[in-house]
């Protein structure tokens, strides 16, 4: 394992736009914690974001980075990924951006299975634009937009992501760096969407779902979870009496989206270090005329 830097992924001379006390604060320590104790340097990293206070992630840390348009930040991950394999690509947005504007990009990159981590900050309500209902907000929950309290079932992603055999499904607690950190680090070094619903309070819109409701409200599941049981980690993520923590699933009996498009099977190099072959271009361009 390479050494590098603790503050390699330090930028100087910044100013950070979050709330004091946000649970983002907890979130980049955490990512840059990880990815400097496994020895990944910033240039074999790519940070793809999507629209929120999580989509500000590039702004307040060095390394390779792409925002997206809103909800759709999961499909340029996929891309970046499949033009250039040798990169680690990790996706971060939050619950609004990933499960309701982005809900079918959600959808459809767990089915894909690029190999990349994909990080939800769930703080169950909309932190960029002032305190509105997220799909993830508890019933009865009041905004000043949902003035009678929030009427529609809480969006359950852990569940969703179970059902479609996502190969890594995770939830974790920004109130928790270490352990976090752990569960962080084994999405990194799995094969294939690994996916991480991860708790993290807003303190300014959300005053119920702080981080003593979270400690109070979740709890780490025990070693005798068999993580790769589908029925077992289906019946953990539908009990939302208490959120269980940690890894909940695992599929190792999928190829990712890279191996099935096959471009790689008998060329290995990335997409940027071939050449253009401007005769089969020509070739293909002639069979739609």
């Amino acid at each position: 394992m390479v050494k590098i830097s603790k503050t390699e992924y330090d930028l100087e001379d910044i100013e950070i736009h979050w709330c004091p006390g946000c649970g983002n604060f907890s979130a980049m320590r955490v990512m840059k914690e990880s990815l400097t104790e496994l020895g990944i340097k910033p240039k074999d990293f790519v940070l793809v974001s999507g629209i929120g206070q999580a989509g500000k992630f590039p702004h307040f840390m060095k390394s390779q980075s792409y925002n997206g348009l809103h909800g759709r930040y999961l499909s340029a991950a996929l891309g970046i990924k499949a033009a250039n394999p040798e990169l680690l690509v990790i996706a971060v947005s939050g619950d609004g951006c990933t499960y309701s504007e982005g809900g079918n990009h959600f959808l459809h990159t767990i089915r894909y299975n690029p190999d990349i981590v994909n990080i939800v900050h769930n703080n169950m309500v909309y932190g960029l634009t002032k305190g509105q209902a997220s799909p993830t907000s508890q019933l009865g929950f009041k905004t000043k937009v949902q003035v009678f309290g929030v009427i529609n079932e809480p969006f359950n992603a852990i569940a969703v992501a179970i059902a479609l055999n996502a190969s890594f499904v995770a939830r974790a607690f920004v109130g928790d760096i270490e352990t976090t950190k752990e569960i962080l680090k084994k999405a990194i070094n799995h094969k294939g969407y690994a996916f991480i619903d991860l708790l993290c309070p807003c303190v300014t819109f959300n005053r119920v779902n702080t981080f003593q409701w979270y400690k109070t409200n979740s709890y780490y599941i025990d070693n005798s979870h068999n993580s790769y049981d589908q029925e077992a980690a289906m019946k953990l993520a539908l009990d939302t009496n208490k959120f269980a923590l940690g890894v909940l699933y695992i599929n190792l009996n999928r190829n990712t989206y890279e191996k099935n498009i096959r471009i790689y099977d008998n060329d290995k190099r990335p997409l940027y270090q071939r050449g253009l072959d401007k005769s089969k271009l020509d070739e293909l361009l002639n069979t739609f005329r």
